[in-house]
């Protein structure tokens, strides 16, 4: 009997003190770094929080980050640099330049797609400004943000396709060069009260740009969701540890694209799975290693062979952009 209460009070004290370190953490856990194109946020979707400024300050230490995306032999490596400055708790605003590598392909229809994405980046703009901070009327409140994104010198996949469709019929075209962007609001809320603490991220984007526009230039500006949840967990060496997963709704198809696929062509969801690594206390590092679902097989192309006759004048090829498991790396720093 005094063995079993034993055990039972230790359980509760165990519970207590692992609860004691989540709702430690949960609230620095805010203290947001950089996504892909360089917003405070996850890994892929921004948040309704800015990059921190001291207190009495307006201009904040500018936050810089690097992201490096294996998206595998088709659409190649990706490298982004960023760095982003905020205003008083209340705005931010940055500059992300993105670097691309050509995919090493050893099929030959593959390698032949992977010239959709031969160029060497683009340029993304970006701001956001805080309207409603978390727990600003109460602790329900989640924070609300409104923010945008620009991107510049886009040529990959709709720029492209124009070229490649032009050396097909014995033309030599230039690749378009295309400017797309987001439009968003994003509400966030930090949980730090039991049972289970939580860092939950919702929004809605208009959004002309598919893929964050690395699938290149949509059909249409229109309307698509995004989120994320994340769980702070304590770790060793003063570290708190942030398991998190995401999802970014994408346009169906990309301008141009039907000139390959005749029938059309559909981009499915991105789906993110993280781990953020980041300081208890007075963060200014943050290392995200993760996973993410892009696009696998998104349709069939009709293409030329060149032959005469009896040959066949186009043969139908299964596009697999290979990047339903695409690795991925961030670090950001603030001083």
């Amino acid at each position: 009997m005094e063995l079993n209460l034993n055990i039972a009070s230790f359980r509760k004290l165990a519970i207590s003190f692992l609860l004691l370190l989540f709702l430690s953490t949960v609230n620095r856990a805010k203290a947001q770094y950089l996504t892909l194109e360089g917003q405070t946020g996850g890994f892929l979707t921004p948040t309704a929080y800015v990059v921190e400024s001291a207190k009495g300050r307006v201009f904040s230490h500018p936050a810089i980050g690097y992201h490096f995306i294996d998206a595998k032999q088709v659409i190649g490596d990706f490298q982004t640099f960023s760095i982003t400055e905020g205003f008083a708790n209340r705005g931010e605003i940055g500059y992300t330049r993105s670097y691309h590598t050509l995919g090493d392909s050893t099929v030959p229809a593959d390698g032949a797609f992977s010239n959709l994405w031969n160029f060497n980046g683009m340029n993304i703009f970006h701001g956001k400004v805080v309207g409603i901070r978390d727990g600003q009327f109460g602790p329900w409140t989640p924070g609300l943000a409104v923010g945008g994104v620009v991107r510049t010198g886009d040529k990959f996949v709709s720029g492209a396709i124009l070229s490649e469709v032009a050396a097909l019929e014995g033309a030599s075209v230039p690749a378009k060069s295309y400017t797309n962007g987001d439009l968003y609001v994003a509400a966030t809320k930090t949980w730090a009260k039991p049972p289970v603490p939580f860092l939950l991220n919702l929004g809605f984007k208009q959004t002309n740009g598919t893929i964050f526009g690395i699938g290149g230039q949509s059909t249409r500006f229109g309307g698509r969701f995004f989120g994320g949840l994340g769980i702070p967990l304590p770790g060793p060496f003063k570290t708190v540890w942030v398991p998190s997963a995401g999802f970014t709704q994408e346009p169906h198809t990309a301008q141009n694209l039907n000139l390959l696929l005749p029938a059309g062509g559909h981009l499915p969801t991105t789906l993110d799975y993280a781990v953020r690594v980041t300081q208890r206390e007075h963060p200014h590092f943050a290392f995200d290693i993760g996973i993410g679902q892009v696009a696998g097989n998104i349709g069939t192309a009709v293409l030329p062979t060149g032959y005469p006759p009896p040959y066949p004048a186009t043969i139908a090829l299964p596009v697999n952009l290979q990047a339903r498991h695409v690795v991925g790396m961030g670090i950001s720093i603030r001083p």
